[in-house]
């Protein structure tokens, strides 16, 4: 059955696939109007989230960030189904890549990369990454990912996500899955979304961000530490709509002369950067906060 429906919806976000942007836009406003408007989608979640990272703006200020996060979310939504027909030439002209150099470098000096970047912007049309760079026989390019619950849905995100002919690993698979890599003579170059709550038993670094303590999982900086790959940060802007940039930022070139945990103290640092600039490209939904950590003072003093 689920075979049945995964072709199902398969043919039918196909075909809207099929349309351009300029008129999935024209879509993509009325599910903002609905989302908005009419379901309020986990509106009081993104409220609360807006309104404790930003005190200092006004209500209007923070309802404007608010309606603006909402149009890019339904944005995100049709331009991820337009994965499914999306020639490179569109996707290039459309997704660019500052600093691309760095990763090639990286690569010529014969060293795997993991690529902490975050849910801004639309992080589905990262992987076109592919189509500038080095992407060589000795060269794999994945991203890390949580299954989802429906398989019907999970099935369709991994036929989207390998549009440019990138992997995508599950969480509880990474360590394993490139140690092969590494064993079998690959490089590789891998996305981990590193800005999501942390789940039951994940290992985590405490930093003030965006005005509170908050808990990072630390697992991308562990097992790059673990199997020497370099470290680099994709920094996301949205210059306009249907228009995306990542820059390339150096973390790590592999040798981590820095204490443990400073690694993710620093992409914390830098995605914070990135919410600011930009506040409304962020995925302002999810309850990154649901459970508030209370620090004692001498933890408070070493983060500050």
């Amino acid at each position: 059955m689920n075979t049945v429906l995964y072709y199902i919806m398969y043919a039918l976000l196909g075909l809207v696939a099929l349309l351009p942007l300029r008129v999935l836009y024209v879509f993509s406003d009325i599910v903002y109007f609905i989302l908005f408007y009419v379901v309020r989608y986990r509106r009081n979640v993104t409220r609360k989230n807006l309104d404790e990272t930003f005190p200092e703006k006004t209500s209007a200020e923070r309802l404007e960030i608010e309606r603006k996060f909402y149009r890019n979310f339904a944005d995100y939504i049709f331009e991820t189904i337009k994965l499914l027909h999306i020639s490179d030439k569109q996707i290039s002209q459309r997704m660019k890549f500052e600093n691309t150099e760095l990763i090639d470098s990286l690569l010529e000096q014969g060293k795997s990369i993991v690529v902490y970047f975050s849910h801004c912007g639309n992080w589905e049309w990262a992987p076109s990454i592919t189509l500038h760079t080095s992407a060589g026989p000795d060269i794999v390019y994945t991203q890390v990912y949580r299954p989802l619950r429906n398989k019907v849905f999970d099935r369709l995100m991994l036929k989207v996500r390998s549009r440019f002919g990138s992997v995508s690993i599950p969480k509880s698979q990474t360590l394993r899955r490139l140690i092969h890599y590494k064993n079998d003579g690959k490089l590789t170059v891998n996305g981990f979304m590193s800005d999501q709550k942390q789940s039951h038993g994940d290992p985590t670094v405490v930093t003030t961000f965006l005005g509170r303590p908050t808990a990072f999982i630390s697992g991308t900086e562990t097992l790059a530490r673990k199997l020497k790959f370099a470290a680099v940060y994709w920094d996301m802007q949205k210059p306009a709509r249907g228009h995306y940039k990542l820059v390339a930022h150096l973390l790590d070139d592999g040798t981590y002369a820095t204490p443990r945990g400073r690694l993710t103290l620093d992409y914390a640092a830098m995605l914070e950067k990135t919410i600011q600039r930009q506040p409304s490209i962020w995925l302002w939904t999810h309850k990154r906060w649901k459970y508030p950590i209370v620090l004692s003072q001498d933890e408070q003093q070493q983060i500050d």
